[in-house]
C-alpha cells in the first residue's frame, strides 16, 4: 500500500546557501502545499511536550502540482552494450546459478528482452529451468523438468545449435538423494540470430527502466562463447565472446567482462556482493585474498538504492537560518508528511558551545524497519495521539531496514536514504509504551532537542555522516558534544574524529546505550548508503554466513567495533552490557558522586535515586544498558557515579559477554551484568567525558516541564563543560 503524501530528500543536511532538491510522489487529486518548519519536539504523547513545530518563512513555501511517482525494486545486473552484440547461429551461454528461494512463479536469472517483450529468456521456478524466446518465427519454450535444490550450485548451459537448443543442468557438488536434479532437454526450431538485439541482463528482467521477475539468489560466471564447449565453463581465448567476471570490482557498482569485446556493465539497485560463490571452500574467508571465491552476486526482489525520483522543487538553505531540526512539510486533503533535514552553521564556525551530534547513521540503519507489532493496539494509540500514520510494517513500497529479511530469508545488509523513510519522522511510534511515549532514534532524540530549547542552552546541530565526511574539524569549534540516545553505527571516520576531539580537549556526552556498537561502511561514489555486516558476536537481527564478514564497499572486517579492536569503552568510558523489553527503571547514586571534586555533577539534586520516570519505558535506565570493563578500555581515572537497579526479569546479558549460560568473559554471573553505569573521566588536555549508559535516559529529560533531577543532572554537566576549565 503507497503511501498517499510523501517524500525524500537528496541530503539530510546542509549549511546556508545549500540546496536541497525535493522529491515528492502523491497519489491525491490536485495541489499539496508545502513549506518549512523546525522541529522541536517531535512526541506525539499529550503526557509528555507535545508535537512542537515552528513555522518558519521560506521562499518555497507555497502550492505544487501532485503527481504520482513509482518505486522500483529489485536488483539486477545489466549490460546494456551488450544491444549491439551480433550472436552467431552456434554458441553456447552458461552461468552458475544457486537459488536461495524458489516459487511457482518463474524468476529470470538472465534476459534479452526488448521494450515489447521480444528476444529471450532462462528463467527458473520450483518446477524446474525453462528457456521462452520470441521473435520472427514466432513463440519457442523449452523447459526442464529437474527441480533445483535451494542452497546448491549449479551450472547451467543452453547449446544452440543445428537450429535448436540443448538445456543441462549440472548439480557442482553433490546433492544428496537429489540425482533428478541433473538432466537436459532439447528443442528445436530455436535461432539466437533471428531474436531482436537488446540489453542482456542478469537476475531479472529488464523492462521499463526496472528489474522485472527478479530471482532470489546467486548467479556467478555468466559467458557467451562461439559455438560448442567442452566444460560448463568459460574458457578465455579463441571462441570467447564474453564473461562476465564478478569477481572484479566487487567494491564497485559494475560488471567486468573478460571477453574480446568489452562489453562491461553495472548493477541496478544494489544486490549484495563479497558473498560465497561456487568455489569459496572455506580457505580463505577474506574476498580480497581470494576474489574468485567470491564470484557471485546475490540479487534481491526488494533491493532499493535510489527511488530516482524526479526533483519537484528545490530548497535553498538563507543566510541566517539559525543551526538546528527542521522539516520540509507537505499537506493535502488531511495528509501531512515533514521531510526531515538538519541545517549546520556555516562551515569552520559554531554559534554555540554545545553541538548535538544526530545519529544518522542509525536513523539510516533502521530505516522502515518493519517490528511486527503494527496491531490493533498500537494503531489505536497512533490514532488517539495524532502520531505520524504510517508503519513500514503496511508499507514495503519503500524498502526496509538493515534489522529486516529480504524474500529469501538472508539479512539485508545495505541501507539507502534516497527513498522515504518513515521512521526517520517527527511522531513516529515504535512501540506501544505502556509506561511512556514508545519513541526511538529520530524522534525520541527530539527530547534532548526539546530540552535544550526549554533551558534556552543554545545548541548547534551536525550529523554523523557531516563528521565522516569533515572529520574531526567539524567538532573543533565546540567546547562540548552530546549524542542522542542511540548512536550505535559507525565508520572509522566518525570514531577517529571523536577519539581525536576528546583526546585533545573537547568534552563529550554520551547519552544513550548500546552507543559505538557496529561497524559501517560507506563509499564516496555512493555517499547516500552505509553497509553494515552481522558477522561474529553481538545481539543481531541476523547472522552473516561463515565467509561474509568482510564489507563489500570498502573491503574491511565488519560487525562489532570490539571485535575490530575498539570498545566503546575506549571511547565512552562504557559498552553495551544488557537489553530487555523497552523499560526502564532507575539509576542509585554511588558513593563517588559524593565526593567533593565531583560535588558539580549533582548540585541541586538531594535524590539518591535518579531517574524513576520517564517517557522512555517509564525510567531512565532502561531496554539497552552500557556498563565500565576496565579490561575493554574503560580509562583508570574513570569514576562510576550512579549504577542501575531494579530491571525486570527479561534483561538478559549481551551474547559477546557470555562464555556460556553459566559463565561470562569477565567471571562475573549473567546476571550481574544486566546493569548501566554512569561515568564521568577527564581526558589529556581538559577534555572529558560524561557517559549515562541507557537508552531511555532522554526520555526522562522532559518530565515535569523539563524540572527534574536527570534535567538538572545534564544542565550541570553542559554548563561545565561548557566553561573553559573544569576546575
Amino acid at each position: 500500500m503507497t503511501v498517499p503524501l510523501t517524500g525524500y530528500l537528496d541530503r539530510i543536511s546542509g549549511r546556508a546557501g545549500d540546496t536541497l532538491a525535493v522529491k515528492v510522489s502523491s497519489t491525491l487529486p490536485g495541489d499539496y502545499r508545502a513549506d518549512l518548519v523546525r522541529v522541536i519536539s517531535g512526541d506525539p504523547n499529550p503526557a509528555g511536550p507535545g508535537m512542537r513545530l515552528r513555522e518558519v518563512a521560506a521562499d518555497f513555501a507555497g502550492h505544487y502540482p501532485g503527481r504520482f511517482q513509482p518505486v522500483h525494486l529489485g536488483s539486477c545486473a545489466l549490460v546494456e552494450a551488450a544491444a549491439a552484440l551480433v550472436l552467431p547461429a552456434e554458441a553456447t551461454i552458461g552461468l552458475r546459478v544457486q537459488p536461495m528461494l524458489l516459487t511457482g512463479t518463474p524468476a529470470v536469472l538472465m534476459a534479452r528482452l526488448n521494450e515489447a517483450g521480444e528476444g529471450w529468456s532462462l528463467s527458473v521456478s520450483q518446477d524446474g529451468l525453462v528457456f521462452e524466446s520470441k521473435g520472427p518465427r514466432g513463440e519457442a519454450r523449452c523447459a526442464l523438468a529437474a527441480p533445483m535444490v535451494t542452497r546448491g550450485w549449479y551450472a547451467v548451459t543452453l547449446d544452440f545449435r543445428n537450429n535448436g537448443l540443448r538445456l543441462t543442468q549440472t548439480p557442482l557438488r553433490r546433492i544428496w538423494g537429489a540425482a533428478s536434479h541433473e538432466g537436459s532437454a532439447e528443442c528445436r526450431n530455436i535461432s539466437l540470430e533471428e531474436l531482436p538485439a537488446a540489453p542482456l541482463s542478469f537476475g531479472a528482467a529488464w523492462q521499463g527502466g526496472a528489474a522485472r521477475a527478479v530471482f532470489e539468489g546467486r548467479i556467478e560466471d555468466p559467458f557467451i562463447q562461439a559455438g560448442p564447449i567442452a566444460a560448463a565453463e568459460p574458457a578465455e581465448g579463441e571462441g570467447l565472446i564474453a564473461w562476465w567476471d564478478f569477481s572484479v570490482g566487487i567494491d564497485t557498482q559494475s560488471i567486468h567482462d573478460r571477453g574480446p569485446h568489452a562489453l562491461h556493465g553495472r548493477v541496478v539497485n544494489l544486490p549484495t556482493r563479497a558473498v560465497r560463490g561456487s568455489r569459496w571452500d572455506g580457505s580463505e574467508m577474506d574476498w580480497k585474498h581470494a576474489p574468485r571465491h567470491y564470484a557471485a552476486i546475490n540479487f534481491h526482489a526488494d533491493d532499493l538504492e535510489d527511488c530516482g525520483w524526479d526533483t519537484d522543487f528545490s530548497v535553498t538553505i538563507p543566510e541566517g537560518l539559525p543551526s538546528g531540526a527542521y522539516g520540509i512539510r507537505l499537506r493535502a486533503g488531511g495528509h501531512e508528511d515533514i521531510i526531515p533535514f538538519y541545517v549546520l552553521p556555516p562551515r569552520g564556525t559554531a554559534t554555540a558551545p554545545v553541538a548535538f551530534l544526530a545519529s544518522t547513521f542509525t536513523y539510516q540503519a533502521y530505516a522502515n524497519h518493519a517490528r511486527k507489532n503494527c496491531d490493533d493496539d498500537y494503531k489505536a494509540r497512533r490514532a488517539e495521539w495524532g502520531a505520524y500514520p504510517h508503519n513500514p510494517q503496511e508499507h514495503a513500497d519503500y524498502g526496509y531496514s538493515t534489522y529486516n529479511r529480504h524474500p529469501d530469508n538472508s539479512g539485508i545488509s545495505m541501507s539507502s536514504r534516497l527513498r522515504p523513510i518513515l521512521t526517520w519522522r517527527p511522531g513516529f511510534l515504535t512501540f506501544n509504551d505502556a509506561r511512556g511515549s514508545g519513541l526511538r532514534h529520530y524522534p525520541a532524540d527530539t527530547h534532548l532537542i526539546a530540552w535544550a530549547d526549554a533551558l534556552g542552552i543554545g545548541m548547534d546541530i551536525i550529523t554523523d555522516e557531516d563528521l565522516d565526511n569533515e572529520g574531526v574539524e567539524l567538532l573543533r569549534p565546540y567546547k562540548v558534544v552530546l549524542t542522542g540516545s542511540h548512536p550505535e553505527y559507525h565508520t572509522v571516520g566518525t570514531l577517529d574524529a571523536l577519539q581525536d576531539y576528546v583526546g585533545t580537549g573537547g568534552r563529550l556526552c554520551y547519552l544513550g546505550g548500546n552507543g559505538f556498537y557496529w561497524r559501517v561502511a560507506r563509499r564516496a561514489d555512493l555517499p547516500h548508503v552505509i553497509e553494515v555486516r552481522r558477522a561474529e558476536g553481538g545481539i543481531r537481527a541476523w547472522a552473516a554466513e561463515a565467509g561474509e564478514y568482510y564489507q563489500q564497499l570498502d573491503g574491511a572486517y565488519g560487525g562489532l567495533w570490539r571485535r575490530n579492536g575498539r570498545p566503546p569503552q575506549m571511547l565512552a568510558g562504557i559498552g553495551f552490557s544488557s537489553q530487555g523489553l523497552f523499560e526502564g527503571s532507575h539509576f542509585r547514586r554511588l558513593k563517588a558522586s559524593h565526593e567533593p571534586e565531583l560535588a558539580w555533577i549533582f548540585e541541586g539534586i538531594d535524590n539518591e535515586i535518579i531517574g524513576d520516570f520517564g517517557l522512555s519505558g517509564g525510567g531512565a535506565a532502561g531496554f539497552e544498558l552500557d556498563r565500565a570493563d576496565w579490561t575493554q578500555g574503560t580509562p583508570p581515572n574513570a569514576r562510576i557515579l550512579a549504577r542501575s537497579e531494579g530491571h525486570q526479569s527479561h534483561f538478559v546479558a549481551v551474547p559477546e559477554e557470555l562464555l556460556s549460560h553459566l559463565s561470562t568473559v569477565t567471571g562475573e554471573k549473567p546476571a550481574e551484568l544486566v546493569r548501566a553505569e554512569m561515568v564521568y573521566f577527564e581526558t589529556a588536555q581538559g577534555g572529558a567525558v560524561f557517559s549515562t549508559g541507557s537508552i531511555t535516559f532522554c526520555g526522562s529529560l522532559p518530565s515535569n516541564d523539563f524540572n527534574n533531577p536527570v534535567s538538572r543532572l545534564l544542565r550541570n554537566v553542559v554548563t561545565r563543560f561548557s566553561s573553559e576549565h573544569l576546575s
